[in-house]
């Protein structure tokens, strides 16, 4: 459920003006949307993860009479099919197909909007493509290093022991040593009687640590089928491969777009995406804009995240940056 407050925050509902279906590969078809002016300054919205697919409240971030609001489903996530497919899913044919959605739209530059995985995969894609990129709104920041991929799936326990606790419930004693190797074996079983329940359990542990105040309703969400196995297999899937970068290349390659004017917005109790990391990309990029809210977890929906997230759409809409 969004916070009252954050309702009174965000643009009022919309729908897209045009969606549909692109197909780019044998396996893989994305859904995609338009919302707000066709012809205002387009920006692209990235969801996390990954496999975290679109909400409707996404499109509320931005002005819908100034902006050109594009969202798509990444591969294997939400309304693309096939749900949680991890074939022919990595980080470059991401970005691939940022690109080609780019083009089939007819959009020269964008602005780059993206949470959590959606953070990672924007500084991923304006790296590769820096001169596609107007700027950067971030929130959130994963890294996907291997210091955060063990903080996930271990480090968590500090802040949320008894979720902790369930999330390793599920994994016999022998297998506790190696907690990603154990949920790999299971989430890509082909026996849905194995691979749903790990998925749904995985999913569940996330949303149950995404608010500074735990959200119910966000919580049962996480748990249904129709988000837990593009999260479930797909965060394990990138994990596993440590997100199909190098070690620290967001960080190694930050060169590349720090002419680029940025906002970067951090829940100061974000436990799933812990502070240091948004603290360590602002150091290497310290043009960057960092704003480090006080009262939130990692949910883009907690109302000082959301109060930043729109402040800093209207700040670039006034002024086509952010200073």
């Amino acid at each position: 459920m969004t916070h009252p407050q954050t309702e009174a925050i965000l643009f009022p509902p919309i729908e897209p003006y045009r969606s549909g279906r692109l197909p780019v590969d044998e396996l893989h078809t994305l859904y995609w949307e338009e919302c707000g002016n066709p012809h205002g300054v387009p920006v692209l919205f990235l969801h996390g993860g990954p496999g975290g697919g679109l909400s409707p409240r996404h499109r509320r971030f931005f002005d819908p009479a100034h902006y050109r609001i594009v969202l798509f489903d990444q591969r294997g996530a939400g309304r693309s099919t096939p749900l949680g497919e991890y074939r022919n899913n990595t980080t470059p044919l991401l970005i691939d197909d940022i690109e080609r959605i780019r083009r089939m739209l007819g959009i020269e530059r964008w602005l780059v909007f993206g949470g959590s995985w959606g953070a990672t995969l924007a500084l991923a894609y304006g790296q590769a493509h820096p001169g596609r990129c107007l700027g950067f709104v971030l929130r959130g920041i994963f890294l996907c290093t291997r210091a955060e991929v063990d903080w996930f799936m271990h480090g968590m326990r500090w802040f949320f022991p008894e979720v902790h606790a369930q999330f390793v419930a599920a994994i016999p004693d022998a297998e506790r040593g190696d907690l990603l190797r154990a949920y790999e074996k299971r989430l890509f079983s082909d026996d849905p009687d194995i691979y749903l329940p790990a998925a749904r359990t995985w999913s569940r542990y996330e949303g149950s640590c995404l608010f500074l105040r735990p959200d119910a309703e966000a919580i049962e969400d996480f748990s249904s089928d129709a988000v837990s196995l593009g999260i479930g297999r797909l965060e394990a899937h990138y994990f596993l491969h440590g997100g199909f970068m190098h070690d620290d290349q967001l960080i190694s390659n930050i060169g590349r777009i720090r002419h680029l004017p940025a906002v970067i917005v951090q829940g100061r109790y974000d436990v799933v995406c812990p502070p240091l990391s948004a603290h360590r990309l602002h150091e290497a990029w310290p043009e960057a804009e960092l704003q480090v809210i006080a009262d939130a977890g990692h949910a883009a929906v907690e109302p000082g995240i959301a109060a930043a997230l729109v402040a800093a759409t209207e700040r670039f809409r006034k002024r086509g940056s952010f200073v």
